[in-house]
C-alpha cells in the first residue's frame, strides 16, 4: 500500500515578530533562510516519517527553491518521480509568526499552478491519495475521478478553503478542514460549519480539526470526538499538515479511523513545539511517545 500526495511544494520565508502585523502596518522583525513547506510537502514528510511509502506528485520551478523543496522530500524518504520540473518560479510563502505561535500566510503558487492529474503514477485499490488546494481545484477533481476508478481511498484536505465540484467530492472518503474552513464550506452549503452537519449535506466523510480543542468527526458509521494533546506551542504553522499526512499514514498501516485520528492530534501538537513546517514534521517515535506508546 503506498500514500500518494497530489499537491504543492513551496518555500516558506519565515518572519517571526512579537505580534501580527494589523492591515496597513509595518512591523520589523526577524527571517532566516527559506525553508521547505507547502501543504503537500509538508504532508508527504509528515506521513514519511510516521512510516509510511510515500509519493509525491506536483511541480516546482528550475531553481534553487526547487532545489531545496526537492531534496527536503529526498532526505525524509519521499519517493520524488512524479514531481516535476518547469521553467516557471517555484512556489513561494511569506509566513509571519507572533510570539504566542500563531500565524499569518500569504502564497504565491508559482509552478504548483502547474500540476496536473496526469502526472499521477497508477493507482491501486491499496493506494491512499492525498490531496490539498494549493493546486488547480480542476486538477483535483480528476485525479479524485481516477483514484475512485482504480478503487483508491481519497482523502481531501481542503486547504486553503475554495470551491470544488460536487461530482468529484462525492468521490472523497473524509474531507479534512480546520474550523474556518470548515465555517466558510458551511455557508456556502448553508449550514453549520460542524462536522456532522457537513457530513449530512455532502454525504461523505467529514473530519474538523479545532486545534487545541481536538477533531470532531462524522461519517456514515458514526460521529466522534477526539481531544487534543496539550504541548507547549512555539509555531503552528504546519500543525494541519502534520494533522493531514500522519492521518494518512496511519490507515496506511491499517489502523481504525478512530485511533488514526487519535495519532494525527499527537502529531499536530507535536508540530507546534517547533519553528517551521517542514522541519516541524514529528517521526513516528515523537508520537509514540506523546500518545504513551513508547
Amino acid at each position: 500500500m503506498t500514500v500518494t500526495i497530489f499537491g504543492s511544494a513551496i518555500a516558506d520565508l519565515v518572519f517571526r515578530l512579537e505580534r501580527l502585523p494589523r492591515p496597513g502596518e509595518t512591523l520589523l522583525g526577524t527571517a532566516g533562510a527559506p525553508l521547505a513547506g507547502g501543504k503537500g510537502l509538508n504532508q508527504a514528510i509528515a506521513a514519511a516519517r510516521d512510516g509510511a511509502d510515500v509519493r509525491f506528485v506536483g511541480c516546482v520551478g528550475r531553481d534553487e527553491h526547487g532545489d531545496l523543496l526537492r531534496m527536503a522530500l529526498i532526505g525524509a524518504g519521499v519517493n520524488v518521480t512524479g514531481l516535476r520540473g518547469e521553467d516557471a518560479p517555484s512556489g513561494l510563502a511569506c509566513v509571519c509568526v507572533d510570539a504566542t505561535g500563531q500565524n499569518q500566510i500569504a502564497v504565491s503558487p508559482g509552478a504548483n499552478l502547474l500540476a496536473r492529474a496526469a502526472q499521477l503514477p497508477e493507482l491501486r485499490d491499496d493506494t491512499i491519495l492525498l490531496m490539498q488546494m494549493e493546486v488547480p481545484p480542476e486538477e483535483n477533481a480528476r485525479a479524485i475521478t481516477r483514484a475512485r476508478q482504480a478503487g483508491a481511498r481519497v482523502l481531501l484536505n481542503l486547504a486553503p478553503a475554495a470551491a470544488m465540484d460536487r461530482a468529484a467530492l462525492g468521490g472523497v472518503e473524509l474531507l479534512i478542514v480546520n474550523e474556518s474552513e470548515a465555517a466558510w464550506l458551511g455557508q456556502q452549503l448553508g449550514r453549520a460549519g460542524e462536522a456532522a452537519a457537513l457530513h449530512a449535506a455532502l454525504g461523505i466523510g467529514v473530519a474538523v480539526t479545532r486545534g487545541g480543542e481536538g477533531a470532531s468527526v462524522a461519517t456514515a458509521a458514526g460521529s466522534f470526538e477526539v481531544p487534543a494533546f496539550t504541548v507547549e506551542v512555539v509555531d503552528s504553522t504546519g500543525a494541519g499538515d502534520a494533522w493531514c499526512g500522519v492521518l494518512a499514514a496511519a490507515l496506511h498501516l491499517g489502523m481504525p479511523l478512530e485511533l488514526a485520528v487519535r495519532r494525527a492530534n499527537a502529531a499536530g501538537a507535536l508540530a507546534c513545539t517547533k519553528p517551521g513546517a517542514a522541519p516541524a514534521m514529528p517521526d513516528s517515535a515523537a508520537i509514540d511517545a506523546l500518545m504513551g506508546l513508547d
